[in-house]
């Protein structure tokens, strides 16, 4: 399993490209659009540059991730060679679905495919392919590079097989892998975004504004970054999209969005890849909060 394929080019998909092709696996990353894929490895590169800035790595490492890794716009044509495929596209269980739709027609019959959702249910994705058993999650975290933990999510008919092969190769990318069963946030997100969603909910209130939340959460409980700068780190619509998902699959108030995150994603708000969300990111740099309009 030396060649994998990874679909989108986004923050997530550019990351797992990275993490792959910086540890020896040749990467075929696929987009809709070249635009989207040279912005992909645009960001790898100035991620390299950064490692050797910091020592990390050598400008012949550098060179070798690049040379690892080359770009498709058909999915056909980029999965041909795969052992592993791993879906990095946008959190929307439609979009998946066809994806997935797709990989089962066009991927070889001993071909793993992974999703890297974030809430969305392995046993639904799984259900649309002809090859439920070799169907798993492989939730990274952001920034891929840097953070460890994959949650290794099994789906109903998930086999030992698969799970013990995708533990062992997310092992070989130095990462940390927690096996979790198929339920709505799965772990990582089950408990984060309630967090965020009551930070939100208390901003909303009127308890405290955003700095103060922030700093609470940051000097009180030891989080390296507050919620709402998190929120805005991870995407507003993505929070959005992952309380809709918990929400719809349990059934419980607990887990529905606050107004003010729904406003603010209405209004395009989305946090750091629209340069406003919680705190201004636009270029004069000033973190101004920028969520009170819409309360």
């Amino acid at each position: 399993m030396k060649n994998i394929a990874v679909i989108g080019a986004g923050t997530m998909g550019n990351g797992i490209a990275h993490t792959f092709a910086q540890n020896g696996f040749k990467v075929q990353l696929i987009d809709i659009s070249q635009q989207a894929l040279d912005k992909g490895l645009a960001t790898i590169t100035k991620n390299l540059d950064r490692m050797i800035a910091k020592e990390k790595i050598s400008e012949t490492d550098k060179v070798q991730t690049l040379d690892n890794i080359s770009t498709h716009t058909v999915i056909k044509e980029g999965v041909e060679y795969a052992g592993l495929v791993i879906e990095a596209a946008t959190e929307n269980v439609t979009l998946k679905l066809n994806i997935f739709k797709e990989l089962s027609e066009s991927c070889s019959e001993d071909t793993i495919l992974a999703t890297n959702t974030s809430s969305i249910s392995i046993t639904q994705i799984a259900a649309v392919t002809n090859r439920p058993e070799m169907v798993i999650g492989m939730h990274f975290m952001n920034p891929v590079p840097i953070m460890r933990l994959v949650e290794i999510i099994r789906g109903y008919n998930t086999s030992d097989e698969v799970t013990n092969t995708i533990m062992e190769v997310s092992k070989t990318l130095g990462k940390v892998p927690v096996e979790v069963n198929d339920y709505p946030g799965f772990v990582a997100n089950r408990i984060l975004m309630p967090m965020i969603n009551e930070s939100i909910e208390t901003l909303y209130n009127g308890v405290a504004g955003v700095s103060e939340i922030d700093t609470v959460m940051k000097l009180g409980m030891a989080h390296p970054m507050g919620p709402l700068q998190l929120a805005d780190f991870i995407g507003l619509d993505v929070c959005l999209s992952i309380l809709n998902v918990m929400y719809d699959g349990f059934k419980n108030p607990k887990y529905a969005p606050c107004p003010l995150l729904v406003n603010m994603v209405m209004a395009g708000k989305l946090g750091v890849k629209s340069n406003e969300g919680f705190y201004d990111y636009s270029e004069n740099k000033k973190a101004e909060k920028v969520a009170k309009q819409f309360i």
